[in-house]
């Protein structure tokens, strides 16, 4: 998985940029087919910190999430939060489309033979 960072109008430390790739890093215990992850802070505002975070993944999905708040790290984290969200949905969804399995399939349609 290929992480990027970058800043608009200001520049994020070292240190900073280490916590947010050990923060965007863990996005793969949900998701394994994540390829590349992009966070943009724009720091035009010195009040309100605006985070945009893009992740693409495996066979085109694609997921973005947006947060703004006046603390730097609770705007990551909210953002982080959000798109985490996003990927638990997918997943739940993508895993949910199976069918019941052939288990359950007999079982409804065989009779008890008990009897």
């Amino acid at each position: 998985m290929q992480i990027k960072i970058s800043s608009r109008h200001g520049h994020l430390s070292e240190a900073t940029q280490a916590k947010l790739q050990a923060k965007l890093e863990k996005l793969t215990r949900l998701f394994e087919r994540l390829t590349e992850v992009e966070l943009t802070v724009d720091l035009e505002n010195p009040d309100l910190t605006h985070v945009e975070l893009r992740v693409d993944s495996e066979h085109k999905h694609d997921f973005v999430a947006k947060d703004s708040n006046a603390e730097f790290m609770a705007a990551v984290d909210g953002v982080i939060h959000k798109l985490e969200q996003q990927l638990r949905k997918y997943k739940e969804k993508i895993q949910e489309h199976r069918g019941p399995g052939l288990r359950q399939q007999s079982a409804d349609v065989l009779p008890d033979t008990n009897e």
